[in-house]
Protein backbone atom coordinates (compact mmCIF):
# COMPACT_ATOMS: atom_id res chain seq x y z
CA UNK A 1 0.00 0.00 0.00
CA UNK A 2 3.29 2.43 0.96
CA UNK A 3 4.09 2.18 -2.71
CA UNK A 4 0.92 3.11 -4.05
CA UNK A 5 0.39 6.04 -1.79
CA UNK A 6 4.19 6.46 -2.78
CA UNK A 7 4.06 7.72 1.39
CA UNK A 8 7.75 7.08 2.71
CA UNK A 9 8.70 3.33 4.00
CA UNK A 10 10.12 4.83 7.08
CA UNK A 11 6.32 6.13 8.80
CA UNK A 12 4.76 4.02 11.20
CA UNK A 13 0.74 3.29 10.49
CA UNK A 14 0.05 6.07 12.84
CA UNK A 15 1.87 8.57 11.12
CA UNK A 16 0.71 7.19 7.37
CA UNK A 17 -3.12 7.55 8.66
CA UNK A 18 -3.03 10.99 10.28
CA UNK A 19 -5.59 13.26 10.29
CA UNK A 20 -5.30 16.66 9.84
CA UNK A 21 -5.42 19.42 12.66
CA UNK A 22 -8.68 20.03 14.19
CA UNK A 23 -9.85 23.46 12.76
CA UNK A 24 -9.13 22.42 9.37
CA UNK A 25 -10.70 18.59 10.21
CA UNK A 26 -13.78 20.50 10.99
CA UNK A 27 -14.00 22.26 7.21
CA UNK A 28 -12.74 19.37 6.10
CA UNK A 29 -15.19 16.58 7.40
CA UNK A 30 -18.08 19.31 6.33
CA UNK A 31 -17.20 19.24 3.37
CA UNK A 32 -16.92 16.03 2.68
CA UNK A 33 -20.38 15.15 4.49
CA UNK A 34 -21.68 17.86 2.29
CA UNK A 35 -20.83 15.91 -0.59
CA UNK A 36 -22.10 12.39 0.36
CA UNK A 37 -25.77 13.94 1.13
CA UNK A 38 -25.96 15.68 -1.97
CA UNK A 39 -24.69 12.96 -4.09
CA UNK A 40 -26.95 10.09 -2.10
CA UNK A 41 -29.68 12.81 -2.02
CA UNK A 42 -29.74 13.19 -5.66
CA UNK A 43 -29.99 9.85 -6.00
CA UNK A 44 -32.90 9.19 -4.05
CA UNK A 45 -34.52 12.44 -5.18
CA UNK A 46 -33.85 11.57 -9.00
CA UNK A 47 -35.42 8.10 -8.05
CA UNK A 48 -38.36 9.37 -5.74
CA UNK A 49 -39.06 12.51 -8.65
CA UNK A 50 -39.33 9.42 -11.37
CA UNK A 51 -41.85 7.16 -9.66
CA UNK A 52 -44.08 9.75 -8.81
CA UNK A 53 -44.85 11.76 -11.49
CA UNK A 54 -47.39 11.02 -14.01
CA UNK A 55 -45.62 9.06 -17.73
CA UNK A 56 -44.44 11.78 -19.72
CA UNK A 57 -42.92 14.28 -17.42
CA UNK A 58 -40.87 11.76 -15.63
CA UNK A 59 -37.07 12.97 -16.69
CA UNK A 60 -38.24 16.63 -16.25
CA UNK A 61 -39.80 15.85 -12.83
CA UNK A 62 -36.74 13.71 -11.58
CA UNK A 63 -34.35 16.43 -12.46
CA UNK A 64 -36.80 18.77 -10.51
CA UNK A 65 -36.95 16.79 -7.51
CA UNK A 66 -32.83 16.80 -7.48
CA UNK A 67 -32.45 20.33 -7.81
CA UNK A 68 -34.73 20.88 -5.17
CA UNK A 69 -34.07 18.26 -2.63
CA UNK A 70 -30.21 17.52 -2.99
CA UNK A 71 -29.04 20.68 -1.97
CA UNK A 72 -31.26 20.60 1.34
CA UNK A 73 -30.12 17.13 1.92
CA UNK A 74 -26.35 18.19 1.53
CA UNK A 75 -26.70 20.94 3.62
CA UNK A 76 -28.32 18.80 6.63
CA UNK A 77 -25.38 16.33 6.33
CA UNK A 78 -23.04 19.28 6.37
CA UNK A 79 -24.88 20.51 9.80
CA UNK A 80 -23.93 16.77 10.98
CA UNK A 81 -20.54 16.54 10.06
CA UNK A 82 -19.66 20.19 11.12
CA UNK A 83 -21.40 19.43 14.54
CA UNK A 84 -19.64 15.94 15.17
CA UNK A 85 -16.26 17.17 14.11
CA UNK A 86 -16.27 20.46 16.23
CA UNK A 87 -17.39 18.16 19.71
CA UNK A 88 -14.55 15.43 18.32
CA UNK A 89 -12.13 18.34 18.60
CA UNK A 90 -13.21 19.22 21.46
CA UNK A 91 -12.84 16.45 23.10
CA UNK A 92 -9.82 15.54 21.88
CA UNK A 93 -8.72 19.52 23.09
CA UNK A 94 -9.91 18.24 26.57
CA UNK A 95 -8.85 15.10 27.13
CA UNK A 96 -5.65 15.42 25.32
CA UNK A 97 -5.73 12.02 23.51
CA UNK A 98 -7.68 10.63 20.43
CA UNK A 99 -9.27 7.41 20.92
CA UNK A 100 -12.74 5.85 20.27
CA UNK A 101 -14.01 7.60 23.35
CA UNK A 102 -13.78 10.84 21.48
CA UNK A 103 -16.07 9.78 18.65
CA UNK A 104 -18.74 8.23 21.09
CA UNK A 105 -19.19 11.41 23.08
CA UNK A 106 -19.29 13.03 19.77
CA UNK A 107 -22.00 11.16 18.95
CA UNK A 108 -23.88 11.62 21.39
CA UNK A 109 -23.25 15.39 21.65
CA UNK A 110 -24.45 15.69 18.08
CA UNK A 111 -27.70 14.17 18.71
CA UNK A 112 -28.19 15.81 22.03
CA UNK A 113 -27.63 19.54 19.96
CA UNK A 114 -29.64 18.48 16.73
CA UNK A 115 -32.61 17.18 18.97
CA UNK A 116 -32.31 19.73 21.73
CA UNK A 117 -35.62 21.90 20.26
CA UNK A 118 -37.57 19.09 20.91
CA UNK A 119 -36.88 19.09 24.54
CA UNK A 120 -34.81 17.47 26.83
CA UNK A 121 -36.32 14.42 26.54
CA UNK A 122 -35.57 14.05 22.83
CA UNK A 123 -32.38 15.45 23.06
CA UNK A 124 -31.63 12.47 25.56
CA UNK A 125 -32.76 9.77 23.17
CA UNK A 126 -30.99 11.14 20.39
CA UNK A 127 -27.90 11.27 22.52
CA UNK A 128 -28.52 7.47 23.23
CA UNK A 129 -28.99 6.77 19.74
CA UNK A 130 -25.84 8.85 18.50
CA UNK A 131 -23.72 7.28 21.21
CA UNK A 132 -24.80 3.54 20.06
CA UNK A 133 -24.50 4.36 16.48
CA UNK A 134 -20.85 5.03 17.18
CA UNK A 135 -19.92 2.30 19.07
CA UNK A 136 -21.68 -0.40 16.55
CA UNK A 137 -19.36 1.51 14.33
CA UNK A 138 -16.48 1.19 16.07
CA UNK A 139 -17.01 -2.25 16.91
CA UNK A 140 -17.03 -2.94 13.37
CA UNK A 141 -14.05 -1.02 12.51
CA UNK A 142 -12.10 -3.03 15.09
CA UNK A 143 -13.88 -6.34 13.69
CA UNK A 144 -11.98 -5.11 10.34
CA UNK A 145 -9.24 -4.18 11.36
CA UNK A 146 -8.34 -7.40 13.31
CA UNK A 147 -8.98 -9.50 10.11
Amino acid sequence: IRELLHEDPEKTMDEAYHRDPCPFRIVDDCGGAFSMGAIGGGVFSLVKGYRNSPPGSRLYAALSAVKTRAPILGGNFAVWGGLYSTFDCMLLGIRRKEDPWNSIGSGALTGAVLAARGGISASLRSAAIGKEIQTVMIKFACVLMLE
